[in-house]
């Protein structure tokens, strides 16, 4: 089959980005198609007019690194900036909001009706009656013969009378999967959908969006930050770089291309930068490390929300300097482990818990427990939505406050910008944390967590979103700072090849029915 206007030539689909106005093929339907887009503010435009076009039964993959653009084709799709010129037409009819449905990571929080919430709130269970349960919302949107079949097909019957604010961050991503997926778009944008899921569940997803796309005529356009996360179902892929979209390939020829994933995810030889062992840390070389002896431990800690039973019977002890993965299945109850420690759990008083030699409850603020320990986790990602300067954010990790309350000191804030360094986003310091990229927002927070040089550093997913590139660098960075004598760590993962090499202890939870 001979392609109309000018094609890719590496290329044998009737799928082209063209770089001006060019004859649509006839034989196959136009779904969307993006003609020389240029947005009005020039933050957010592409280097030249941005054209894409969809055809009938066509699954995308946009790959790209950090901030490389791929949010930002998703945004245009959605019409959701004001055109300087171009256009963006749909083959079918129906509103835009309608046709192209979008879940990103970094929405969640809008689209799961946490607005009115706060980042505590799911272990104040007293707290939690006017948040609606998985089936009260799901009703709204499909009917009942239609819930259970798509329900059955996720594996997720289980989340049905649980409370919103009491899903974890995979549970989560299934639930808005599912609630978008009842809604019928002809166009489903999916930013990272593998991250946080464990590998059971990344499989029903892939599972499930192949299905889907048959039986319900949904087309997939997934962003995508790893070659490795290219699922089968994929027809096309768009590889996006300082936002330039480059040609267009088949997932066989991308994947064969060594050169071009080398240019869009360096390593560390190849960007010129130093390895992890050669990174100097902002830090004070001259700070007497912590002398406890346990960082933590938990006997016989028992949690249970109404009639569900989270945590049973739960022994562990983390001496000082120790370095643990915590695995678990998704709704295994690790962020409700992690919320004792980090003293957001009211329920910690209620079980034996001591923390820095010290027993939970004996005259310790939890300001004082704080100030010890660097946390990042994807809870906390999902609420720290605050229309800020992102140096702002990482400064707050001084104060452990969801937003900068207090101003930081020059000291401080010099430090802040050091960190941002270290990861790689200064440029990015004015920027507003919700104009950021979800992987950029991410490295944002892991920069916060380590800004006061504390002796418990907690990392629960700490890599989510982040490109090839970047998880490198992140874990050499993690690497360093824990090879500093005094130095805790807890790191939680779906995948243990991502674990950093000092890592030689584990503790595993089992999910209770």
């Amino acid at each position: 089959m001979q392609n109309e206007g000018r094609a890719c030539e590496s290329s044998p689909f009737s799928v082209y980005l063209c770089p001006s106005n060019e004859k649509i093929m006839e034989n196959r339907k136009v779904i969307v198609n993006i003609q020389n887009v240029e947005t009005r503010l020039p933050e957010l435009r592409f280097a030249t007019p941005l054209n894409w076009v969809i055809e009938e039964g066509q699954q995308w993959a946009v790959i790209g690194p950090n901030g490389a653009g791929k949010t930002l084709i998703a945004d245009v799709m959605q019409r959701k900036f004001a055109f300087k010129e171009g256009e963006v037409s749909f083959g079918c009819e129906g509103k835009v909001s309608d046709l192209v449905k979008s879940i990103a990571f970094k929405d969640i929080y809008s689209l799961a009706d946490c607005r009115n919430s706060y980042y505590q709130q799911r272990w104040h269970s007293t707290e939690t009656d006017d948040v609606p349960t998985v089936e009260e919302i799901l009703k709204e949107d499909a009917g009942q013969e239609e819930l259970h079949q798509v329900l059955a097909l996720f594996g997720i019957e289980e989340l049905l009378p649980k409370r919103l604010i009491f899903l974890s961050s995979g549970e989560l991503r299934k639930f808005l999967i599912v609630r978008t997926l009842l809604k019928h778009p002809r166009i489903l944008i999916l930013d990272n959908p593998f991250i946080g899921l464990d590998a059971p569940s990344r499989g029903v997803l892939i599972d499930m969006l192949q299905q889907m796309t048959k039986l319900k005529g949904v087309q997939v356009v997934l962003l995508l930050s790893n070659p490795d996360d290219i699922p089968k179902m994929v027809t096309h892929v768009l590889p996006v770089k300082e936002r330039r979209c480059l040609e267009v390939k088949t997932p066989e020829e991308f994947l064969r291309d060594k050169e071009l994933i080398s240019s869009l995810f360096p390593s560390e030889n190849e960007t010129g930068e130093p390895g992890f062992k050669d990174i100097q840390l902002p830090v004070d070389g001259e700070k007497a490390h912590s002398e406890h002896k346990v960082t933590f431990r938990m006997e016989h800690v028992s949690i249970k929300y109404g009639s569900r039973t989270i945590l049973k019977d739960l022994d562990w002890e983390v001496r000082n300097g120790e370095k643990w993965a915590l695995f678990g299945p998704n709704g295994a109850g690790k962020s409700t482990l992690l919320s004792l420690v980090y003293a957001d759990n009211p329920q910690s008083y209620a079980n034996t818990l001591y923390l820095f030699d010290k027993k939970r409850g004996s005259g310790e603020s939890i300001w004082d427990i704080k100030k010890r320990i660097g946390y990042v986790s994807p809870e906390m990602h999902l609420y720290y939505m605050e229309n800020v300067p992102t140096l702002n954010i990482v400064g707050s990790g001084f104060f452990d406050s969801i937003g900068l309350y207090r101003k930081c000191s020059p000291e401080q804030q010099a430090v802040a910008l050091a960190w941002m360094d270290i990861f790689g986003i200064a440029d990015l310091k004015e920027r507003s944390f919700l104009s950021l990229s979800s992987g950029e927002q991410r490295l944002a927070l892991l920069a916060r967590a380590f800004v006061k040089d504390p002796d418990l550093i907690i990392l629960d997913e700490p890599l989510h979103g982040l490109d090839v590139s970047n998880k490198k660098k992140a874990a050499g960075i993690i690497e360093k700072f824990c090879s500093r004598p005094g130095k805790t760590l807890i790191y939680v993962t779906h995948y243990p090849h991502e674990l950093p090499a000092c890592v030689d202890k584990c503790f595993e939870l089992i999910k209770h029915t």
